[in-house]
């Protein structure tokens, strides 16, 4: 039996009537780092829009831990335990660091609007119990200096940070991160890289996939690879085998 995490099974999707996902079979195991690579259009965005709900599959199954995935909205999948990095950060620019990461950490029911009326002392429990939370992610990616900064006063590669602290802090089991190293420094990229392999390497280790561009990050925090191709998944396997796999080397990397 197998004990993936995580599987794609058979998922098509056409949109406008160009096939983007043809047929996608594949598996992801908890506790691995697997780079999802390819070339512009190879499907890979598509493929993350389809497992966290922004997009429905034409035909197959999406299963996440034995459930099915495939209809649900957005806000269902990230119940369930998976959380998404956009390449385009996303955070709150008008709201502070501390605030930002403070966002993912209430529960459903406490965002109720009668919550604050019949639950007072449980809500400066939580309050201090999200602050806490907050604070310590922040000192994880190297933010806990700037909580009061407003995030649009931070640069890019530490909005990406923020926007980690603020995944982290939504105690998700799997992370969809879409091209974390995109846009960041040497330094700031290695930092980011060193955090993802110290998530997957801990007591409580996350299950991580990641669209990545860069073939140097790829190496050196990836378990496994999968390569996508016109929308299908043309190879899978240990980061060094795919890479060194002359095909993939032909269309995507170019040598």
């Amino acid at each position: 039996m197998s004990s993936a995490l995580l599987k794609i099974k058979k998922v098509t999707k056409t949109v406008n009537g160009l096939r983007i996902i043809d047929n996608v079979i594949c598996n992801f195991e908890p506790g691995k780092i697997t780079g999802l690579i390819g070339p512009n259009g190879a499907g890979k965005t598509t493929l993350f829009h389809l497992i966290t709900g922004e997009l429905r599959p034409d035909s197959g199954e999406i299963l996440y831990g034995g459930m099915k995935l495939s209809g649900l909205p957005p806000y269902k999948v990230a119940r369930l335990g998976i959380g998404r990095l956009f390449q385009d950060v996303r955070t709150y620019r008008n709201l502070t660091v501390l605030e930002n990461v403070a966002s993912a950490c209430f529960k459903p029911a406490q965002e109720a609007p009668w919550y604050p009326f019949f639950r007072r002392r449980r809500l400066l429990e939580a309050e201090k119990a999200i602050r806490d939370r907050a604070l310590y992610w922040l000192e994880v990616v190297g933010l806990h200096t700037m909580t009061d900064a407003r995030a649009s006063a931070l640069s890019y590669g530490q909005q990406k940070l923020l926007a980690l602290a603020r995944l982290l802090a939504g105690e998700f089991s799997a992370l969809l991160l879409d091209e974390p190293t995109a846009g960041l420094s040497p330094p700031m990229a290695a930092k980011m890289l060193k955090l993802l392999d110290e998530l997957v390497r801990g007591d409580r280790p996350k299950t991580i996939i990641l669209v990545e561009h860069n073939m140097n990050a790829i190496k050196e925090i990836a378990d496994f690879v999968l390569f996508m191709n016109e929308g299908k998944v043309s190879f899978f396997g240990r980061a060094d085998h795919v890479l060194g796999d002359r095909e993939v080397r032909e269309i995507y990397l170019g040598f």
